[in-house]
């Protein structure tokens, strides 16, 4: 049997060289595996490698379709082709960053500070880190355990030793019915099942896991209650308590991800101060910093926190000394502080102009939130709107790729809008508002 990766290269590589182009529709499965010689489930499964790739979107019953997966090139003669923008990529940035970080690296030349930083660092880090995570995430009506910081080398990485951890191989994971989908590919390679709760605009319903409990115990529910990606959606104080009471009843743990919280200093606090017994919280500096920076961190209480740092150890998940000496001088000088509070004016000014930009259109969002949902205007279809904006040179993301579950996903889209330049922004949402205008058979390639 041929190794389906390969067959996904292939694919992968006819991308790559042009030969499939954005918005292209790839054969059915079933067409596919005749012409490669391969059997019906193996091309199942080279096609849930592009999907997991971001090569390829589409929906059962409706077809399989190339991504913006490069820049676009337009036909011979043409004028040259637009440079990509990419609105699926979501990091904050904002002027001076780098200049900011820069300053506040000069201590890391010193030796003595250096052979620290290079020197091995485990998942519970440095006493001086975990007192710096505790300070980053205090809030006036909660400060974590200095004692209960783990340390991973991203925020994915916590959330992937926390799912291993607290869920059984086979066993059930609640999650939002639309969720973060790295989440969902997580649960698949770990050998979990993603179990679809259903949510109202504050989110997670906690009715929704008492009864998906009843049909089957959950393990673990992964839960977003501040800034739900791809949402935007802010559970209120009330909604995080009743949801703790639900996670007590039912002895199920969660795993909150509290990666894009900085954005929304007046939310109220954290799940896990309303049940600290009962949830593992992810956090990273990538958002709050940038890419590169990649530290993730875990609030991990007692009887929670030896099994995620076995997890974290054992997949090899490890955060670099440089990178917790670099965060723990970012936080006592209050570079971190500083960054996070022109990124929070950031968000809000891309926010006002996706408004602008974007009025008369359904868009669900946050004033504080880098991202934003769509809801498309008929007749418009999700996977034929993600073809012509890459077409033009713009790559979105689809409803689907958020959907847990099997249910068809709804016509929309999510707009990132924290990477690119504003005014390269503003032009792309020009873009996608024109050619929501239209009709999709008026959609050929400019």
């Amino acid at each position: 049997m041929r190794d389906f990766r390969r067959v996904a290269d292939a694919v992968a590589a006819q991308i790559a060289a042009g030969r499939l182009r954005a918005g292209d529709r790839l054969p059915t499965q079933r067409a596919f595996a005749r012409r490669h010689g391969i059997a019906d489930s193996t091309a199942g499964r080279v096609y849930a490698e592009l999907v997991r790739r971001g090569l390829v979107v589409g929906e059962v019953g409706r077809g399989t379709f190339v991504r913006a997966a490069a820049p676009v090139e337009g036909p011979a003669l043409a004028e040259p082709a637009r440079q990509r923008v990419d609105l699926e990529l979501n990091y904050p940035e904002v002027p001076g960053q780098s200049e900011l970080l820069a300053a506040g690296l000069a201590r890391m030349s010193r030796p003595d500070v250096l052979a620290a930083a290079l020197g091995p660092a485990g998942a519970r880090g440095t006493g001086a880190a975990r007192d710096a995570v505790a300070t980053l995430l205090a809030d006036p009506r909660w400060r974590p355990a200095a004692d209960d910081v783990l340390f991973a080398g991203s925020g994915r990485q916590v959330i992937a030793g926390a799912l291993a951890a607290l869920v059984p191989v086979g066993g059930r994971l609640g999650v939002e019915e639309f969720t973060y989908p790295v989440v969902k590919a997580l649960a698949a390679r770990l050998g979990r099942t993603a179990v679809p709760l259903a949510c109202d605009e504050e989110g997670l319903r906690p009715g929704a896991l008492l009864a998906a409990h009843r049909e089957g115990p959950l393990h673990a529910v992964y839960v977003q209650p501040t800034l739900h990606n791809p949402l935007s959606l802010t559970m209120s104080d009330r909604r995080r308590a009743d949801l703790a009471e639900a996670l007590r009843r039912t002895g199920t743990v969660a795993v909150e991800d509290a990666i894009w919280a900085f954005l929304r200093p007046d939310a109220p606090p954290p799940l896990a101060a309303y049940a600290p017994e009962r949830v593992v919280l992810a956090d990273s500096l990538s958002k709050r910093l940038a890419p590169g920076l990649t530290a993730g961190f875990a609030i991990a209480p007692a009887g929670l926190a030896e099994p995620v740092a076995t997890a974290l150890r054992s997949g090899g998940w490890g955060v670099t000394g440089y990178a917790l000496e670099a965060m723990t001088g970012w936080v006592g000088d209050g570079t971190v502080a500083r960054l996070c509070a022109a990124k929070r004016e950031e968000a809000a000014l891309r926010q006002a102009l996706a408004a602008e930009v974007l009025r008369g259109f359904a868009l669900r969002t946050d004033p504080h939130s880098c991202f934003c949902w769509w809801d498309l205007p008929e007749p418009w279809r999700a996977d034929t709107f993600v073809a012509a904006a890459g077409r033009r040179g713009i790559a979105v993301t689809p409803a689907a790729s958020f959907a847990a579950g099997s249910r068809r996903a709804p016509d929309a889209v999510r707009i990132g809008l924290a990477s690119p330049p504003r005014d390269v922004l503003r032009g792309a949402l020009a873009t996608l508002a024109a050619l929501a205008r239209t009709l999709p058979d008026d959609t050929g390639p400019e």
